[in-house]
């Protein structure tokens, strides 16, 4: 009996060797069938990817021949185009594309002439002095021509000079040679870009010298007449500080208060809230 179990044993074992042989052939032979259907398939997606690029220059050649218009005289020179860099399309067994070249030759005829005369009439001047309003403050006024504004004599280089140095007299210590230079510049210029700042520091030298009520004017006019200036900010503030010093804590209050809600986040505004917070009782 021992004998025998013993040749059965190694009948089996010897069996069982050859099914682990077949089944790593058969996994190695899927291996290599699932790497060539990868492979097929990056092949068929070029292909497909030629396949639309050659049909979308057919289609474009065939629209550019429909809509090409021959020429009157003489006729156009049609020729092959030359063909492009090899793409890789010959694999493919489809023919090359060739798009036709239509030259055009302009025509030699004068483009028509267009009418461009316009009939001029001149305004009405009772309606242009509508238009035409001199500057508050201004010295000088409209010319006596209807239609026509007065146009400055100096040079803006001069009129730069000028305020230049009214400024430089205020720093200097000479206030009221400055307060009167800028006090000019302002009523003679009131469109020059620094006639706002003028008039600030006008105020600011009526302050200096203890003239408040002129000061405040002075900053009551900056404010209304150049409401989009650079100095409005400054002016209103200081246009407050005249209120407190000439005991009309009221409209200080009510300016500090415009300040903060008309322009909040501003350097100004934090001055007018710690001012409203030191004006309160």
């Amino acid at each position: 009996m021992r004998p025998f179990f013993f040749r059965l044993s190694a009948v089996v074992a010897l069996s069982a060797l050859p099914g682990c042989a077949t089944t790593a052939a058969s996994q190695a032979e899927v291996g290599r069938l699932e790497a060539e259907l990868r492979t097929l398939r990056v092949t068929q997606a070029k292909l497909v990817e030629r396949l639309e690029r050659l049909e979308n220059r057919d289609a474009v050649a065939s629209a550019r021949a429909r809509t090409a218009v021959p020429a009157a005289s003489p006729p156009a020179a049609v020729g092959p185009k030359k063909p492009d860099a090899p793409s890789g399309d010959e694999g493919l067994g489809l023919p090359p594309t060739e798009l036709a070249v239509v030259r055009l030759k302009p025509k030699k005829e004068p483009a028509p002439r267009i009418a461009t005369a316009v009939a001029v009439s001149e305004p009405d001047p009772d309606q242009m002095e509508m238009f035409i309003s001199p500057a508050e403050g201004a010295s000088g006024t409209a010319s006596s021509s209807p239609g026509r504004v007065e146009v400055p004599d100096k040079d803006p280089a001069i009129l730069e000079s000028e305020y230049e140095h009214a400024v430089s007299l205020l720093r200097t210590g000479n206030v009221e040679g400055g307060v009167e230079q800028l006090t000019r510049f302002a009523e003679e210029n009131p469109r020059h870009p620094r006639a706002d700042n003028a008039l600030y520091f006008t105020g600011l030298g009526q302050m200096g010298l203890q003239d408040t009520a002129s000061a405040a004017k002075t900053f009551e006019r900056l404010i209304k007449t150049y409401p989009a200036g650079d100095a409005i900010l400054d002016g209103m503030l200081r246009l407050a500080e005249c209120r407190v010093r000439l005991n009309q804590a009221v409209d200080a209050r009510a300016l500090y208060t415009r300040v903060v809600t008309q322009f909040p986040g501003t350097a100004a505004a934090t001055q007018a809230e710690q001012r409203l917070a030191a004006l309160s009782p």
